[in-house]
């Protein structure tokens, strides 16, 4: 599991900063979506980049989880990364909320990050399938495939 860093000593001066991993697929995927939905509020920076600039947090932690990083030196690790970096959207999400006041969406959401983070490839596969191959160009795949099934589910149980 990784591990939760609240505060650095070594905050970003202009823009809060979601590090992410430069070198995974499903990870670049979903920065370009998020990029698209925050537009300039976020720097959005690759650990590979900039885990020396921030002394207090161990690099072996960058590698396991995203970290969002305020100007105030907040940390948001893991899940809440996302969710925080989402407040910054136009659309105002409640993720980050019920992720600090709700305890099973806590535990769900850290438990659900850590097995897609340990299994980064497959999830991307999945991804790709549901919503395209462009993160700016997003399609509901899933919604289609979910309708195809109700089809099928129906008309093989209307047949019985």
């Amino acid at each position: 599991m990784f591990g939760k860093f609240y505060k650095t000593e070594y905050p970003p001066a202009k823009n809060p900063i979601l590090v992410w991993d430069g070198e995974c697929g499903f990870c670049h995927y979903w920065v370009i979506r998020f990029q698209k939905i925050t537009k300039a509020k976020i720097a959005y920076k690759t650990y590979q980049e900039v885990a020396s600039q921030f002394l207090d947090i161990p690099l072996k932690e960058f590698k396991k989880a995203s970290r969002l990083i305020e100007t105030d030196g907040r940390v948001y690790s893991g899940p809440d990364s996302a969710y925080r970096t989402l407040t910054y959207s136009e659309n105002k999400s409640v993720w980050h909320r019920w992720y600090a006041n709700k305890k099973w969406f806590t535990w769900l959401s850290d438990h659900g990050y850590n097995h897609i983070a340990k299994n980064r490839s497959f999830y991307f596969k999945i991804t790709k399938l549901c919503f395209g191959a462009d993160p700016e160009n997003f399609k509901s795949y899933w919604l289609l495939y979910i309708l195809t099934a109700l089809v099928l589910f129906f008309g093989i149980f209307k047949i019985l």
